[in-house]
């Protein structure tokens, strides 16, 4: 007789839940999408597993359970350049990688800076293999002139903002979403890079960019963004999240601004973990053009070491698809981004996990839980009673 207690079992998978403090070989039993038990394989009733049908067991042997994994920085490029990715194929494509939810950006055609549009992209998202959290932009068409309605954003579901791609440049617009965003309890999401100091730039300003005779972005661009945005935090006690951190200086700001009690959380992309402009001038690869580009190797290990220390608290892919045709270009020309869903978990793997750096339970903290508890979402832990978001590594 088919059990109809459980609707599903996963069987000896080693379960790691950083949230819970827990690490150890167990099973998980769910019934209607939720997490009903978790227990070892010795104390589970045998009579009950071996009544599971097979369609209601999966064998987790050998492989790491996790709470599903979230990725807070994602481009999906639909509505407006389905050439280059479209909703359906970026979920596809973030769940071959792990990840159960992801945050998609604004800087769409046209803008997620009205509701019609984040409806949009909600519908077009009901069917897809993960889920789509949408957030919204600071400013009308990402211009940084005029905020956005973002009431109305949040209303319709959004769970931050960000113009992404772009620097709010003017500090006076910044410090009014901020205070904006802090009547809603979500976060200002922050691509740092002051405009003035890098448009133009197609690298890191450096000893590479000067021998590859091509024009650089400084690392003060992100550290004056960066230094200007946890001031205004600060006085707006409100909460600022500063997107793909890449240098030195930047991760010496936020670790000293979080001793300080402002409330400021940051992520990093894998890229920034295990590149730098030292690749650039070997192929003139164009995926190797990203923004911010890809700094030195101290400010990859100051990157790293903030990740380490908890000093930035998000692993985010940054996932940003073109076509191979707009990639296909001299490399100052090329658009900037590369994709990142399908490779993140293993890379993190290869270059922190097994160099040492982390152990699985850091990791995950920064890919599921950190993510979920910064944007206030349904997520991040496998407790009973939970919903059964679950990754098998």
């Amino acid at each position: 007789m088919v059990s109809k207690k459980y609707d599903l079992v996963i069987r000896n998978g080693r379960v790691i839940d950083p949230a819970l403090g827990f690490g150890k070989d167990a099973n998980i039993f769910i019934k209607d999408s939720k997490i009903i038990k978790i227990e070892k394989e010795e104390e589970s009733d045998k009579r009950e597993l071996n009544s599971l049908a097979e369609n209601q067991s999966v064998d987790a042997s050998g492989k790491i359970v996790v709470p599903g994994l979230i990725d807070i920085h994602v481009h999906l490029r639909e509505p407006g350049r389905e050439g280059a990715e479209t909703i359906q194929s970026g979920c596809a494509a973030a769940t071959a990688g792990g990840f159960t939810s992801i945050c998609c950006m604004p800087n769409t055609m046209p803008r997620i800076d009205n509701q019609e549009t984040v409806k949009f992209v909600q519908d077009r998202a009901k069917d897809a293999k993960a889920r789509v959290y949408v957030v919204g932009a600071i400013t009308k068409n990402i211009e940084g002139k005029q905020l956005a309605e973002i009431g109305d954003l949040v209303e319709m579901g959004a769970v931050g903002i960000t113009d992404d791609g772009n620097f709010v440049q003017d500090p006076v617009i910044m410090r009014l979403a901020l205070e904006y965003a802090k009547m809603f309890d979500i976060p200002v999401m922050q691509h740092a890079e002051d405009k003035n100091l890098c448009t133009g730039g197609v690298m890191n300003e450096s000893y590479q960019s000067a021998r590859l005779g091509m024009k650089g972005s400084p690392a003060v661009a992100e550290e004056i963004a960066v230094l200007r945005d946890i001031a205004l935090c600060s006085l707006t006690k409100s909460k600022l999240h500063i997107q793909h951190v890449s240098t030195k200086g930047a991760v010496d700001a936020i670790r000293k601004a979080k001793a300080e009690g402002v409330n400021v959380t940051a992520e990093a992309s894998p890229h920034h973990l295990i590149l730098t402009d030292e690749e650039i001038g070997k192929e003139f690869n164009t995926n190797l053009r990203v923004n911010p580009p890809l700094r030195t190797a101290k400010d990859r290990e100051a990157v790293i070491e903030g990740i380490v220390d908890g000093t930035i608290d998000c692993i985010a892919s940054d996932h940003a698809p073109h076509s191979e045709e707009d990639k296909d270009a001299e490399f100052d020309q090329a658009p900037p981004g590369m994709i990142g869903l399908e490779t993140s978990v293993g890379l993190i793997k290869t270059y922190l996990i097994d160099k040492g750096y982390m152990n699985w339970a850091d990791v995950i903290r920064r890919m599921s839980y950190n993510p979920a508890r910064i944007l206030n979402l349904d997520g991040g832990t496998l407790a009973i009673g939970s919903t059964a978001d679950i990754t098998i590594i």
